[in-house]
């Protein structure tokens, strides 16, 4: 059986103010660790510089007509992380996709593996630096049960691979039991025609997908006994600015951007709730349109007599292109860390994409008087707002972060120094220089109530002249000779 619900997010908001202690965990929907624990929220990006980038998830489901289990794999790998050859006037790349599935109780028993080859092919040479996704879609039949699933992608020209690793549970439908699997999210851009919905395989959306699709199974075999599905969606309020100057004072304990993502207040979306009175296994769809930026939870609970099962689904609306800048809008944003305040809004202000392009593009230019210089440098600036973005993001843009900001304007460090809740970048061998190494202190460690990394600079007002150089580095050009 399939249900399908069509839901605004506009109608019937509602506003929902609480203040609650973590210990209280209601508004987490829990009341015990085990709870906050089912909230999934997918992985993070995987990026390593010269290895495929690859994203996945992955679900146990059952087929509602034979009952039959599977276990369904989407997958996304970064054309430019490929290496790309010229044959034939098209651009190539061969890559190789194994999947190991394993029982969960003793990972060194392999149940099941599969390997599939892919040539990548395009005319244009564009695809070499592309940061638009190859899509592989898997579906692997297995027994009822639990798994540790692990999917490598090999790029076959140098030998390179990149893998994740995912947990699966597939019911048995002859247990008499109650069982909910995980949220799978879908996302489709309706302005395309030949859009379709594709799995989200990270915690991101890109806000141009005008349509969010959720679909989950529920199986109840206990028979005469009626289920109850509770249904939930939240949007949190959280941090949206870009990180403040080096030689700002601190965020306070109470701001938005010291707490980052507040659990504790939220908007509610959309509810329902349904009873199921029939055994079996059921798919159940919910359809969002046009959701804004920000950060959601979908939640599902289920009651069959006094057995109650719960599970969530966090993600996040971000740009666009996220985590790629293409609009005036997405390329205008990230300079207010070279741009004066004033000039920044006005920039933002500008509603025409032409124009908007056009002052992006005399902001440059009018700094850096040397075309070819001035397109190095933004090729330069361009690409370690993405690089941010895939290591940096959280519950907003990886660029906005503190530890984002100073990627972009100073580039890696040489080397990280890890001690407990902080981080140290280091620039140089003179450990005592307090221009070429930085701090970073996490207010809140990541754990399952707080699930982010939030590393803040510890600011100072003697990093003013530093931070006035290293933009002048910026405007000038001269970052293409020297960083720090």
């Amino acid at each position: 059986m399939n249900i399908a619900i069509e839901s605004s997010p506009r109608v019937g908001e509602v506003r929902v103010m609480v203040v609650l202690a973590l210990l209280t965990g209601y508004l987490l929907m829990g009341c015990n660790n085990a709870i906050v624990e089912e909230v999934d929220r997918a992985a993070d990006y995987d990026y390593r510089p010269g290895y495929p980038e690859l994203r996945v998830v992955g679900a146990g489901l059952v087929d509602v007509e034979t009952d039959s289990a599977f276990i369904e794999i989407s997958a996304e790998v970064v054309y430019a992380s490929l290496v790309f050859r010229k044959i034939d006037d098209m651009f190539r790349s061969n890559i190789e996709m194994d999947i190991r599935i394993s029982d969960v109780e003793q990972s060194d028993r392999l149940i099941k593996s599969d390997n599939v080859e892919f040539e990548i092919a395009d005319s244009a040479s564009y695809v070499v630096n592309s940061q638009d996704a190859y899509i592989i879609k898997r579906s692997v039949p297995v027994e009822p049960g639990r798994y540790a699933v692990r999917v490598i992608i090999r790029d076959t020209s140098n030998g390179r691979e990149s893998f994740r690793v995912l947990s699966v549970e597939i019911p048995n439908p002859t247990e008499q039991r109650s069982y909910l699997t995980n949220i799978q999210v879908f996302a489709k851009n309706h302005k395309v025609n030949s859009g379709f919905f594709e799995a989200i395989t990270t915690y991101n959306i890109s806000e141009r997908s005008d349509s969010v699709r959720l679909m989950f199974q529920v199986t109840n075999n206990k028979i005469n006994e009626p289920q109850t599905i509770s249904t939930r969606l939240l949007k949190f309020d959280s941090d949206t600015l870009h990180a403040r100057p080096m030689s700002w004072p601190d965020y306070t304990p109470a701001s938005l951007p010291y707490k980052g993502i507040d659990y504790g207040e939220f908007d509610l979306v959309n509810s329902s709730k349904r009873i199921l009175s029939q055994p079996g296994t059921v798919t159940i769809e919910f359809f969002f349109d046009d959701l804004t930026r920000g950060n959601y939870r979908f939640e599902v609970r289920t009651e069959v007599g006094d057995e109650e099962i719960y599970k969530a689904r966090d993600f996040s609306v971000k740009s666009p292109h996220y985590p790629s800048l293409r609009t005036p809008k997405e390329l205008a944003a990230p300079l207010s860390y070279l741009m004066r305040e004033g000039d920044h809004k006005e920039l933002m202000a500008i509603l025409d994409p032409r124009e908007q392009k056009l002052a992006v593009d005399r902001f440059w230019l009018s700094n850096i008087k040397n075309t070819n210089k001035a397109l190095q440098a933004i090729e330069l600036y361009y690409e370690r707002v993405e690089e941010a973005n895939k290591q940096f993001s959280n519950y907003k843009e990886g660029w906005k972060t503190d530890m984002g900001m100073m990627y972009i304007l100073f580039g890696p460090p040489w080397y990280i120094e890890n001690t407990l809740g902080e981080k140290t970048w280091r620039y140089s061998n003179d450990f005592y220089n307090p221009e070429t190494n930085f701090t970073f202190k996490s207010y809140r460690f990541k754990n399952k109530f707080y699930p982010f990394d939030n590393f803040q600079l510890l600011r100072n007002q003697q990093y003013f002249s530093l931070e006035y150089r290293q933009v002048q580095k910026w405007l000038s050009g001269s970052i293409l000779r020297d960083n720090i």
